[in-house]
């Protein structure tokens, strides 16, 4: 038996940050029923890449149900607020705003079903003066400061992934497993805010404590640390790897076994970390050096042998033939794919269906035809 289940969830979700959470709920074992448009929630329209399937829709919606409502009409309404008194979770994340004009706000939801746990899902707080703007995952990482620690020197880049999406789809489906524990002990829901800038603002916090307290500004490093040093590529004859020391051991390892230079480890420009950091190009040109005359795999074996990390810099098809990914079978309306396995919940997930746009609407409106538990 999964953890979950038995947990009714409905969501009003749309794009990647309200539908990662439920992913992750429905994994566990919670039902999901997720409330769609007509035309059918903006991931559905991305691309077609899987099967007919956008990339995003398959990745985020295994597992859940689909119905087609429009909440304005006032016999929908009256079924989504059925569902909604039946149900242990709601999620939404409608534009700013939107859901506590239509009465569907989390404040106003655990007034009127006092178990419920009610989670807004926005891209700001809404207590602050940014409360209506609109946030896609770019803008927040370019508003947060994700993008002027990212990058080269010379541009600032976004991560390549919807990490802000993602990170505040993560701490939603926290704050109700939390919520969840908590209602067991007061038998009450509660109302929760979850917002994009909040989970990229904490991701800053060291950058962030940098400025503050030591007056230091985060350069942008590309692929390498900002603020230890080695870490980061380095150049062998044949390709990239990246290469990592943190702690005196590793450095003295470095200098003795990899660089053979043992005169390096108490040279008073790199005897600590900051000080490495400073001189960061005085040693990228000893590390240019002696693994530049290397290939990658003498490169690998020199420093298994003395004990120091290292990572292939990979390509996409590189991840998706590389011997660590592990795999679930997931179907689509246009047919079967292979995802990635659950980070949290692994072989314990079984894969499960991607539905079609309302494939789920009659069967649920019979079941919630009436107020009947």
């Amino acid at each position: 038996m999964l953890p979950l289940e038995g947990l009714l969830v409905i969501a009003l979700e749309q794009a990647v940050a309200a539908p990662t959470c439920t992913l992750r709920l429905a994994d566990a074992g919670a039902r999901v029923i997720k409330i769609e448009r007509a035309e059918g929630e903006t991931a559905r329209h991305y691309d077609k890449a899987v099967h007919g399937t956008s990339a995003y829709f398959a990745w985020l919606n295994r597992g859940k149900e689909s119905i087609v409502l429009d909440i304005k009409a006032e016999d929908d309404r009256a079924l989504l607020e059925r569902m909604i008194a039946r149900a242990d979770v709601f999620v939404q994340n409608l534009a700013p705003g939107a859901a506590a004009r239509l009465g569907l706000g989390s404040a106003e939801l655990v007034v009127r079903y006092p178990r419920l746990i009610a989670v807004d899902i926005a891209g700001y707080p809404q207590n602050t003066s940014y409360r209506s703007m609109r946030a896609y995952d770019m803008l927040v990482q370019a508003e947060s400061g994700i993008c002027a620690v990212t990058g080269t020197p010379d541009t600032p880049v976004k991560v390549g992934v919807s990490m802000a999406d993602v990170m505040t789809g993560m701490n939603a489906h926290a704050a109700i497993l939390e919520a969840l524990i908590e209602r067991t002990q007061t038998g009450r829901g509660k109302a929760i805010e979850i917002t994009m800038f909040d989970a990229m603002a904490d991701m800053m916090s060291v950058p962030l404590l940098h400025l503050e307290h030591a007056g230091k500004e985060t350069p942008r490093t590309g692929l390498s640390h900002a603020s230890i040093y080695p870490y980061g590529s380095v150049a062998c004859s044949d390709g990239e790897i990246v290469i990592v020391v943190q702690n005196p051991g590793e450095w003295r390892r470095l200098c003795v076994g990899v660089l053979d230079r043992p005169d390096l480890v108490d040279d008073p420009r790199f005897s600590d970390n900051p000080k490495r950091v400073e001189n960061r190009a005085a040693l990228a040109a000893i590390l240019s050096e002696v693994f530049g005359a290397m290939t990658r795999a003498q490169a690998i074996e020199v420093l298994g042998q003395n004990a120091l990390a290292w990572s292939n810099v990979s390509t996409v098809a590189d991840l998706s033939r590389h011997p660590a990914l592990r795999r679930i079978t997931v179907d689509t309306p246009g047919g079967a794919f292979e995802a990635v396995r659950s980070p949290v919940r692994g072989a314990q997930v079984k894969g499960g269906t991607v539905p079609a746009l309302g494939a789920d609407g009659d069967r649920i409106r019979q079941e919630f035809a009436t107020t009947d538990q």
